[in-house]
Protein backbone atom coordinates (compact mmCIF):
# COMPACT_ATOMS: atom_id res chain seq x y z
CA UNK A 1 0.00 0.00 0.00
CA UNK A 2 1.25 3.08 -0.70
CA UNK A 3 0.37 6.82 1.21
CA UNK A 4 -0.35 10.13 -0.77
CA UNK A 5 -1.16 13.74 0.48
CA UNK A 6 -3.61 15.19 -1.00
CA UNK A 7 -4.55 19.02 -0.96
CA UNK A 8 -8.06 20.11 -2.05
CA UNK A 9 -9.77 23.30 -2.58
CA UNK A 10 -13.71 23.50 -3.18
CA UNK A 11 -15.48 25.17 -6.27
CA UNK A 12 -18.51 27.50 -5.96
CA UNK A 13 -20.50 24.25 -6.38
CA UNK A 14 -18.54 22.63 -3.75
CA UNK A 15 -18.98 25.28 -1.22
CA UNK A 16 -22.72 25.49 -1.24
CA UNK A 17 -22.74 21.42 -0.95
CA UNK A 18 -20.66 22.01 2.19
CA UNK A 19 -22.89 24.83 3.51
CA UNK A 20 -26.01 22.92 2.62
CA UNK A 21 -25.13 19.44 3.96
CA UNK A 22 -21.51 19.45 5.89
CA UNK A 23 -21.88 15.53 6.51
CA UNK A 24 -21.17 15.41 2.71
CA UNK A 25 -17.40 15.57 3.61
CA UNK A 26 -18.09 12.08 5.28
CA UNK A 27 -20.44 10.51 2.62
CA UNK A 28 -17.28 11.15 -0.04
CA UNK A 29 -14.86 9.45 2.67
CA UNK A 30 -16.93 6.37 2.03
CA UNK A 31 -16.92 6.30 -1.80
CA UNK A 32 -13.45 6.58 -1.54
CA UNK A 33 -13.20 3.04 0.22
CA UNK A 34 -15.22 1.77 -2.26
CA UNK A 35 -12.80 3.21 -4.92
CA UNK A 36 -9.79 1.50 -3.14
CA UNK A 37 -8.88 4.94 -1.23
CA UNK A 38 -8.71 4.38 2.69
CA UNK A 39 -8.80 8.43 4.22
CA UNK A 40 -6.57 8.18 7.34
CA UNK A 41 -6.39 11.54 8.42
CA UNK A 42 -8.52 14.37 6.98
CA UNK A 43 -8.32 18.24 8.02
CA UNK A 44 -9.93 21.29 7.15
CA UNK A 45 -7.29 24.24 6.54
CA UNK A 46 -6.84 27.67 6.37
CA UNK A 47 -5.62 28.97 3.25
CA UNK A 48 -5.26 28.24 -0.28
CA UNK A 49 -6.59 25.08 0.51
CA UNK A 50 -9.94 24.20 1.92
CA UNK A 51 -9.14 20.40 3.19
CA UNK A 52 -5.89 18.08 3.96
CA UNK A 53 -6.20 14.54 3.61
CA UNK A 54 -3.82 12.04 3.96
CA UNK A 55 -4.87 8.58 2.37
CA UNK A 56 -3.60 4.69 1.55
CA UNK A 57 -4.48 3.28 -1.61
CA UNK A 58 -2.72 0.24 -3.45
CA UNK A 59 -0.83 2.38 -6.16
CA UNK A 60 -1.16 5.45 -8.60
CA UNK A 61 -4.00 3.72 -10.63
CA UNK A 62 -6.03 4.02 -7.57
CA UNK A 63 -5.65 7.30 -7.24
CA UNK A 64 -5.88 7.96 -10.61
CA UNK A 65 -8.82 6.67 -10.76
CA UNK A 66 -10.27 8.50 -7.72
CA UNK A 67 -8.98 12.06 -8.72
CA UNK A 68 -10.85 11.74 -12.19
CA UNK A 69 -13.73 10.43 -10.51
CA UNK A 70 -13.91 12.74 -8.09
CA UNK A 71 -12.64 15.94 -10.35
CA UNK A 72 -15.21 15.32 -12.75
CA UNK A 73 -18.13 16.36 -10.23
CA UNK A 74 -16.73 19.58 -10.71
CA UNK A 75 -17.35 20.30 -6.58
CA UNK A 76 -13.31 19.97 -6.02
CA UNK A 77 -9.94 20.81 -7.18
CA UNK A 78 -7.24 18.38 -6.07
CA UNK A 79 -3.74 18.54 -5.78
CA UNK A 80 -1.89 14.65 -4.91
CA UNK A 81 1.65 13.87 -3.64
CA UNK A 82 2.95 10.64 -3.09
CA UNK A 83 4.03 10.20 0.32
CA UNK A 84 6.62 8.06 1.35
CA UNK A 85 7.36 7.20 5.35
CA UNK A 86 10.64 8.86 6.53
CA UNK A 87 12.33 5.13 7.51
CA UNK A 88 11.28 3.81 4.04
CA UNK A 89 12.84 7.01 2.38
CA UNK A 90 15.69 6.57 3.98
CA UNK A 91 16.40 2.46 3.65
CA UNK A 92 15.46 3.79 -0.31
CA UNK A 93 18.58 6.26 -0.55
CA UNK A 94 20.90 4.28 1.11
Amino acid sequence: MAYYVILSTLTDEGRKTIKEKPERILEVNKELEKMGVKVKEQYAVLGPYDFVNIVEAKDNNTIMKMSVELGSRGSVQLLTLVALPIEEFIKKIK
